[in-house]
This record gives structure tokens, sequence and C-alpha cells, in this order.
């Protein structure tokens, strides 16, 4: 029986629920959500799917909210994906780093200093609808200065085609603040060779191989 039971906040995608025994837990696609009921204050939520392994019975809980360190470096982060969703670069501002250097790699060279990054920002948020938003799938939360994040678009809550992207973020404290120091994106290519990609790197390797002193133009 899962009545009278408490359901506490999961630490991983598969773990025991405490005081529930043979009762196993996962969590449900895009069941992680950000949202800001006031100026620094944010909270995630996780949807969770409680199957029992002695029933053939299966309950989605809303597991309790649990305020998260505004200056830790995985926060951080995610209000850097929420001031861009919100079109509200005021937000972004603080968080990247004079000196920030950010990598997009469909790009022929990095965006260097905030000054820039912002530029490039805005010109990415006036060109797009505010219907297509950033949903954040994954996101590591241990390392204080390292974050990973792999996330989707979506078209007013409907995944949006070739849009699926994975970023790193180093961050570094100024002035008692977490900022943004190195971001890199990697986006979905709406062309995909497939194995023809695999020969092309084994064409280019053989003439590297062949003309070794071609690698000095590299």
């Amino acid at each position: 029986m899962l009545l009278n039971s408490t359901i506490t906040p999961l630490c991983s995608v598969h773990s025991r629920i405490p005081d529930l025994p043979n009762v196993f837990t996962k969590a449900l696609p895009y069941s992680t959500t950000l949202t800001a009921p006031g100026k620094g204050s944010f909270t995630s939520r996780t949807l969770i799917k409680v199957f029992s392994s002695s029933e053939n019975q299966a309950a989605v809980f809303d597991v309790a909210s649990q305020p998260q360190d505004e200056d830790a470096a995985a926060e951080v982060v995610r209000r850097f994906y929420d001031g861009i969703n919100r079109r509200d670069l005021a937000s972004v501002e603080p968080l990247i780093a004079e000196k920030c250097v950010y990598e997009d790699l469909i790009f022929p060279r990095p965006f260097v200093g905030r000054e820039e990054i912002l530029g490039f920002l805005k010109s990415f948020i006036d060109s797009i609808s505010k219907d297509l938003q950033f949903v954040i799938d994954d996101i590591s939360s241990e390392d204080s200065s390292a974050v990973g994040v792999t996330w989707h678009l979506e078209w007013k809550g409907k995944a949006f085609p070739f849009s699926k992207g994975c970023s790193f973020y180093r961050l570094q404290m100024v002035d008692g603040k977490r900022q943004i120091l190195y971001g890199r994106d990697v986006v979905e290519p709406a062309i995909k060779p497939g194995k023809a990609a695999l020969g092309a790197i084994r064409a280019v390797t053989w003439v590297l191989q062949q003309f070794p002193q071609l690698a000095d133009q590299l």
C-alpha cells in the first residue's frame, strides 16, 4: 500500500524511496521544471512515477519543492536559460563574467567578452519567436565551478525539430557572486551524414599520414 507514506526528493534517476519496501521510482521524461516565484528565488520540481513490485500499480507524485542556492553553479546556469526564455537580458548580464568566452560551434569564432556575448544573445532572441523556449533535460550539479547541460527547444510545449543540444559552462566567483567564465554549445545538426562522416574522417587521417606536413595547416 502507498497510503500514508512519505515521498522524499530523489538523488538519482533510479533510487529506493525510504519507508516504501519493494517500491522503485523513475523520473518521467522532461519532468524537471524551474519556477521563479520571486527575484533570486528558484525552485526545482520533479514528477516521479512510483511502481510497486508486489502489485501491478503505479502512481505519479509531485515531489515537494526544494529551494535552491541562487549562487550554486547549476542554479546560475538555470537562471541563464530562464532569462533567455523570458527575453530578459538584464537578468542575464550579471551572470556573465566580464572576460567570458562563449563558443557556439556553428559559428567560425568564439564570442569574447560580456558585451559581445550579450550582443549575440540579443540578435538570437530578436530572431526567434517568444514561443520557442529552451527546456533543460538534464544538468549536473555536483561541481561548484563546472556545469554540463543537455537541452532541447520546444514550440508551445512541443519538441522543435533538430533542436537538441548540449552545453558546458565553467564558472568562477567574482566579487562574491558566481559568474559564467566560459561556455560552449554543441547543437544537433539539421543534416546528419551518419556513416559518411566516418568515411570523411578516415580519408582525412589517411591524407595526414601520407603528407604529415599538412598537419601544420590544421
